[in-house]
This record gives C-alpha cells, structure tokens and sequence, in this order.
C-alpha cells in the first residue's frame, strides 16, 4: 500500500527549537537543502570599538518554520533529537505533525517580516485568534494580509495567526486600510 497523499506532499512545519539554537538549525536544514523561515527582527548591537554591527533576533524565541513532506519533518525531529520538537496535534489516537497551509504561513511572514514597528507575537493560546471580523489590508505596508480585527489592550488591531502554534497582531492599522472578507 502506498503512502497517501499528505505525506508525499509539501507543507509548512514548526519546531519548538531549545537551547536558544534556531540559527544552528536553520543551518542544518539549509545545508540539506530544505527551506526554512525564522520569525526576526534586525537589530544593531555596537562592538567595543564604536562599530554597529547588524544582527538577527528572533522575535518568538525558539520557533523555527520549514518547508518538507510529512515523513521527513518526522526524520529531522528524529535525526535533532533532544534539540527540536515537532508542533503536533491529537488525531483521534495519535498525535501528527500540523501541516501548516499554505496561505496562512504566507500571510504569517507578509507580517511578521514587513519590519513594522508595533507587532506583538503570542503563543497558540494566549488570544482567541478567529473572533472579531474578517478583514484584508487593501493599502499601505502589509496590503495583502488577512486576519481577524480584534481589540488588545484598548487598540483595534489586525491578528494572524498559524494555527495551533502562534500569531502577531499588528500595530494600529486605520479603518480605511481594511476590507471586510
């Protein structure tokens, strides 16, 4: 019998990375040539002798996106044992990998990598993402994202959330600069 379809294909996957090592397996993943998204921002740090120097820090510490077939995001959490765990969720008696679509993870890093300022990350549990309306940003700097319109912390702002790993609800976004989905 042949394996089905969702484990032949190729689907966004997030690692819970410990030890604060998500460029190490970042490295990892390219040298086997398998494509991966780290959720940062760039910040300046300046080195002893007055030079400022870029570098990259995540923004939601240890979580590490790739992209691979089912059966081989299984392999990497195997072969980095002890290093990553796999984002998972409970089928019926077991637990399989969350496949992450397509669409959302694209709006996750139209978002999370526009460099706006004012964007806040939060674990899957923190904000109940899918309440509120159902909007797309139709101008300025994250025109194309969809999301939810949800109130924090006294503002309206524009939520996007990955399913059962995280989301990032923007800055203050004007009512001009959304359409109702």
């Amino acid at each position: 019998m042949g394996k089905n379809l969702s484990e032949t294909s190729i689907h966004w996957y997030a690692l819970k990375v410990f030890f604060n090592r998500v460029f190490w397996v970042e490295d990892y993943l390219k040298k086997r040539q398998i494509n991966s998204y780290i959720p940062c921002e760039t910040t300046f740090v300046v080195l002893k002798n007055g030079v400022k120097k870029k570098i990259r820090k995540p923004v939601i510490s240890s979580l590490l996106f790739f992209q691979s077939t089912e059966h081989q995001a299984l392999e990497v959490q195997e072969l980095l044992n002890n290093r990553v765990m796999l984002y998972v969720k409970q089928n019926s008696l077991n637990k399989k990998p969350i496949a992450i679509p397509e669409k959302e993870m694209n709006m996750f890093m139209l978002v999370s990598s526009s460099g706006e300022k004012g964007l806040e990350y939060f674990g899957d549990f923190s904000v109940p993402y899918h309440e509120g309306e159902h909007v797309r940003v139709i101008d300025g700097p994250l025109k194309g994202a969809e999301g939810y319109i949800r109130r924090i912390k006294g503002n309206h702002r524009l939520i996007v959330a990955i399913q059962g790993v995280c989301a990032v609800a923007t800055s203050y976004i004007p009512q001009c600069f959304l359409q109702k989905i």
